[in-house]
């Protein structure tokens, strides 16, 4: 076993023999040419999912691809302006994922799948993850250099490794740059809110025999806060007074002040400031990237690439933007010097002093601040080893290091364990609007720095077999590699977020982990037959990738497919294969954080995950709530803060194994020759997932021992705990292996340019992708029933908490009217309706459709300017009563309305 990177270098150098290129660029359903290369790497053909070179291959698997032309007619500033308009990328992290530990970053998520289980690549090697999960923070791509983006949605762990179980994502950097550019780009929101920014590129020749493109970017985007959105106000959502309710414990006398300061016996005792809650997290973001390649020799070229990101971000934490609240009874002195008339006139002082208790929250929300660098550096050679071979052998080292200041949250406790509050009552003003109780109560923590490095080399020999074997139908391709992957983790926090002391925060666990994994894999692409009747070309192939975990044992990932091409008009294609993705730091090597179990339901990214209690609710199983002793139907409000009276338990898990599966596709090609112009492509697939490793949400565990499996052996029940008196207690929810999950669906894309006499310019371009969504189970537990998830919203159905919707239909519908110096596009993306997973609920949301109008002009030679209204109707997102965040699923729909882009640039 390789045990550090110096010896995986020196283990690897030694299998230069079998080095070839394992840098995959995904072609689509027709043959593309790379450009050329030294050492007999001209012309090879690289196709999705695999690594084998041939020429005129193509792909075996389905493949959508964004290309460098849509993503500026988003006036695209960072990935998430376009890449939420894919329809096989579901929600994920986002903008507006307020309250998770993303902390401005976006993570792509494909099918509703989990973060986890999308492999990112760039330019086909992996990228480099920035939390405790897998995730890659899509915001540290340059989107200014992107040539295309290709969504592979089929498995590939036999070809990529572990981690891509629902698919693979590839950001193919544009290393052919030639000259100076320079963009401006701004994205206005009608409502408020903007984002701007610019990009430079430069790219030049190094004499005749190698390339360089250095590139920076920099993008700014506004916090925007609830009540700038009039869909996001929540009139329900309220919190204790801030102007605080005080009461004289002798006399019972109430008295306090209202929100704007002024003293009344009549106090409101409670207050609503969620339009002050970020929506939007506020964002600062700088890139700056390095492609190179020279050719050292003709037959050796040393390439690579070096990237650098620094994100800043600004918005609420884990733990929701709740203020800090109040209520204690603390003893107030007759000398207490900031007593008025008006309050000692309420106060019974015995012996000098008066008991009053005190209900308040502090004025000052609780925010995250967080900056996050991150850094990757590859370098590799590469060549060809005969006419029909080439070798590559590369390295890259990746690091990601973020740290968090928490603002608006205090210390509980003084050093002697009594309360801070009431050490500072005859001290501090408590009773002032003017700050002076959170300056003296709150401080700021240094919270959450995360380290994640990552370790990546490989080699890898490919092409025909032509120097010793051809058959008549072909050549026969291959590809042979070998590859180390070595990652750590490490998360530290405050001494106070560790002990738990804080008002807000909880226990958040510090931790360290690490693995190691060393890999053989391989890859054989035969021709079987060509040209006769009903068969043009007719290829098999397979891949096999031995994997072997420090940690995790032996497994072995593998891969079938066929290729057959009918004729000019029809290709049909398939593929069959086992996937494996390994458990995650946050999984295996997290340790056991809390919250207070009240926080489903005061912080609202949290409500998701508790509906309240069957029982009290009279919705659940008479037999089984008297079992576990839970109280009467209407007998409490189950769902007040205070009937959850313990905690949150979540964290990793180290007997976890990894996740095994196997995948499913089966399409056709269609590009009719009586149809110039036309292609289409239809792809049916299949998702099968055992052992996913994942949490059990309280709201699912209680559906489930209440309502849907009221046995008293079902596992779940033992999830959420119960007092004495009936009421909940503790929730657990440790990650774990659970039971499957199963998607199945169809892929449709169709691409058409025409060009009738009657329209003037160069014709039109009609594009359409859709995502169909025929099943999608996921059963949590062995011991109970799958839930049929498709078409729904609503934690019950969410695979990692993220991700609440889950349609059973997306597309992307455009029409471009294209001219010689730009075109005029308009968009149409459609979202189906859904229905909620809550056991017994009959809430819906209909479709939703948004519509996007752009153009792009080049007005003189190299200077262009790209003009967009997204969102063009000013389409609100849906609205939903209980379940969502701010009203609404900012994970899946348009939050920020109509918004304007426009952006600049000129080259010479």
């Amino acid at each position: 076993m390789i045990k550090s990177p110096r010896h995986a270098v020196a283990w690897t150098a030694l299998a230069v023999a079998l080095a070839s290129a394992p840098t995959a660029v995904f072609a689509q359903a027709e043959d593309a040419t790379s450009s050329d290369n030294a050492g007999g790497q001209g012309n090879d053909i690289i196709v999705t999912g695999t690594r084998i070179s041939v020429p005129g291959l193509v792909s075996s698997s389905p493949v959508s691809t964004t290309d460098q032309e849509q993503i500026k007619l988003q006036s695209a500033l960072t990935i998430e302006d376009f890449s939420t308009k894919v329809p096989q990328l579901s929600g994920g992290a986002r903008q507006g994922s307020q309250g998770s530990d993303a902390f401005g970053a976006h993570v792509l998520e494909l099918r509703n799948f989990g973060q986890s289980r999308t492999l990112v690549l760039i330019d086909g090697t992996r990228a480099t993850p920035f939390s405790f999960r897998n995730s890659i923070d899509a915001n540290s791509i340059p989107a200014s250099l992107i040539k295309r983006v290709d969504v592979l949605t089929g498995g590939a762990a036999a070809v990529y490794g572990a981690d891509a179980v629902a698919g693979v994502v590839n950001f193919v950097l544009d290393d052919e740059f030639e000259g100076v550019k320079g963009t401006a780009t701004t994205r206005l929101s009608q409502h408020g809110g903007a984002q701007y920014g610019g990009a430079l590129t430069l790219g030049t020749g190094v004499g005749d025999r190698g390339h360089i493109v250095l590139a920076m970017d920099y993008t700014q985007r506004d916090m925007i806060r609830a009540g700038d959105r009039d869909w996001a106000e929540t009139p329900g959502t309220t919190i204790p007074s801030l102007g605080g309710t005080y009461t004289d414990v002798a006399s019972g006398n109430t008295f306090g002040y209202t929100d704007a300061g002024a003293f009344t016996t009549s106090p409101s005792a409670t207050s609503n400031i969620s339009a002050r809650y970020p929506l939007v997290s506020g964002l600062k973001r700088f890139n700056a990237t390095a492609l190179y390649k020279y050719e050292i020799t003709p037959d050796i070229e040393v390439y690579g690439r070096v990237m650098y990101t620094n994100v800043r971000s600004t918005e609420t934490g884990t733990v929701g933007a709740t203020p800090v609240a109040l209520n204690e009874t603390v003893s107030i002195l007759e000398s207490n010097p900031y007593l008025t008339d008006e309050i000692h006139n309420q106060l019974t002082f015995v012996d000098g002093a008066a008991a009053v208790n005190v209900s308040r929250s502090l004025n000052q929300i609780v925010m995250y601040h967080t900056d996050r660098d991150t850094f990757q550096a590859q370098t590799g050679l590469r060549g060809g080893l005969t006419p029909a071979t080439n070798w590559n052998i590369y390295a890259q080292y990746g690091r990601s290091s973020e740290s968090t200041d928490i603002t608006g949250d205090g210390i509980r406790n003084a050093s002697s364990g009594a309360s801070m509050f009431s050490t500072i009552a005859n001290s501090t003003n408590i009773f002032a609007q003017d700050g002076s109780l959170e300056d003296a109560l709150l401080s700021d923590f240094s919270s959450f720095h995360r380290d994640r490095d990552q370790f990546v080399t490989a080699a890898n020999l490919s092409g025909t077999l032509d120097d010793f074997l051809t058959l008549p139908a072909g050549p026969i391709g291959f590809s042979l590699g070998v590859e180390y992957r070595r990652e750590t983790a490490s998360i530290d926090q405050d001494s106070a977020l560790l002990n738990g002391t804080t008002y807000r925060e909880g226990v958040q666990a510090a931790y360290r982990g690490s693995f190691d994994v060393a890999e053989l894999y391989g890859e054989l692409l035969v021709p079987v037959l060509h040209d006769i009747p009903l068969i043009e070309k007719f290829d098999v192939g397979g891949a096999y990738r031995l994997s072997k975990y420090d940690k995790w044992g032996t497994h072995g990932t593998w891969k079938i497919e066929a290729n057959w091409k009918v004729d000019s008009n029809v290709r049909l294609r398939g593929t069959y294969q086992r996937v494996l993705r390994t458990p995650n730091f946050g999984e295996f090597a997290g340790g056991t954080s809390s919250l207070a179990f009240s926080s489903l339901v005061t912080v609202d990214r949290l409500r998701p995950r508790y509906g309240g209690d069957p029982c009290a609710l009279g919705t659940g199983d008479a037999a089984q709530c008297a079992r576990f002793g839970a109280p009467a139907a209407g007998s409490v409000d189950s769902t007040a803060a205070g009937y959850l009276t313990g905690n949150y338990y979540y964290g990793g898990n180290p007997d976890l194994q990894p996740e095994t599966g196997h995948t499913k596709t089966l399409g056709a090609v269609l590009t009719p020759t009586f149809l110039p112009g036309l292609t289409a492509t239809v792809d049916w697939y299949e998702l099968d997932l055992r052992g996913a490793v994942g949490v059990i949400q309280p709201i699912a565990a209680i559906t489930s021992c209440y309502i849907t499996d009221p046995s008293a052996g079902n596992p779940l029940c033992q999830l959420v705990t119960r007092n004495d008196d009936g009421s909940f207690r503790d929730a657990y929810v440790n990650n774990q292996n659970l039971g499957r999950i199963l998607q199945r669906g169809i892929d449709i894309g169709v691409t058409y340019t025409l060009s009738p006499d009657w329209i003037p310019g160069d014709g039109l371009r009609l594009r359409y992708q859709g995502n169909i969504v025929t099943s999608y189970k996921i059963q949590a537990n062995a011991t109970v029933d799958a839930v049929q998830c498709k078409g729904t919203f609503g934690a019950t159905c969410s695979s990692d908490g993220t991700t609440l919707v889950q349609p059973d239909y997306r597309h992307t519908a455009g029409v471009s009217w294209l001219f010689d110096k730009g075109l005029i596009q308009f968009d149409w993306q459609r979202i189906g309706k859904v229905r909620s997973s809550a056991a017994g609920s009959t809430a819906t949301i209909s479709a939703q459709n948004t519509f996007d109008l752009s153009a792009s002009y080049e007005f003189e030679k190299g200077i262009t300017m790209t003009a967009g209204i997204y969102n063009l109707f000013d389409k609100d997102p849906p609205f939903v009563s209980s379940g969502g965040v701010f009203n609404t699923f900012p994970d899946t729909y348009d939050i920020l309305g109509r918004t304007i882009g426009l952006s600049l640039s000129a080259r010479i």
